[in-house]
């Protein structure tokens, strides 16, 4: 199959899918540190959506759609205090709803819980990485059109909360496995953790068609 991987620099996703023999390419603003820059597209997404592609998995920006990020919009009393982040998050809005509604047949849309009041749809399912053999927690919620849900692959205990953790921030270990430089790095909240990545691959394109 031909694959879009959306919003990817880490090329996490792209990798497992090419592992199984799939046309896959990441895309994304920036370079990619997966180590494969041939995989990779360095150009404005939007206009990829305009191709045809077999199966689309996004991953875009979260910062002004989360709900973790309520404090910084709202007064205590529900009104607006942030306009200036108001708006940036009804254009990520916007963006979200460009793969929401692409056309293509399936579809994968990745994000945490998101803010109601963007009035985007509610999530298919919600995951964590300890499903999938990653001892964390950080919920990851997965809008699906034309896919299945992911199955869990391998339970563990996890450790504790994956961003802002004190364990990562004392194991250096952690960020060599994964790359990463601290908790307070965006990629580390945005990290497709290996385990979910490799379940994305081998259950919505196992097959190698």
């Amino acid at each position: 199959m031909r694959i879009l991987v959306a919003c990817e620099e880490s090329q996490a996703v792209t990798v497992e899918l090419r592992n199984l023999g799939h046309e896959a390419y990441s895309c994304d603003v920036e370079a990619c540190s997966g180590g494969h820059p041939e995989w990779h597209l360095q150009v404005d997404v939007l206009e990829l959506l305009k191709m045809h592609w077999d199966m689309i998995i996004a991953f875009p920006p979260c910062t002004y759609l989360t709900a973790a990020g309520a404090v910084r919009l709202f007064n205590h009393d529900g009104s607006i205090k942030d306009h200036e982040r108001w708006e940036k998050g009804k254009k990520a809005a916007e963006f979200f709803k460009a793969f929401l509604f692409t056309d293509c047949e399936r579809v994968a849309i990745e994000n945490p819980t998101m803010l109601k009041i963007f009035g985007l749809p509610k999530y298919t399912q919600a995951v964590e990485p300890y499903m999938f053999g990653d001892p964390w927690k950080k919920r990851t919620c997965l809008w699906l059109k034309g896919l299945p849900p992911l199955l869990p692959t391998y339970w563990v205990e996890p450790k504790e909360l994956w961003v802002g953790s004190t364990s990562a921030n004392r194991d250096p270990q952690i960020y060599t496995k994964y790359k990463l430089k601290s908790s307070r790095d965006p990629k580390v909240r945005a990290k497709t953790f290996p385990g979910i990545a490799k379940a994305m691959a081998e259950q919505w394109a196992g097959n190698g068609q």
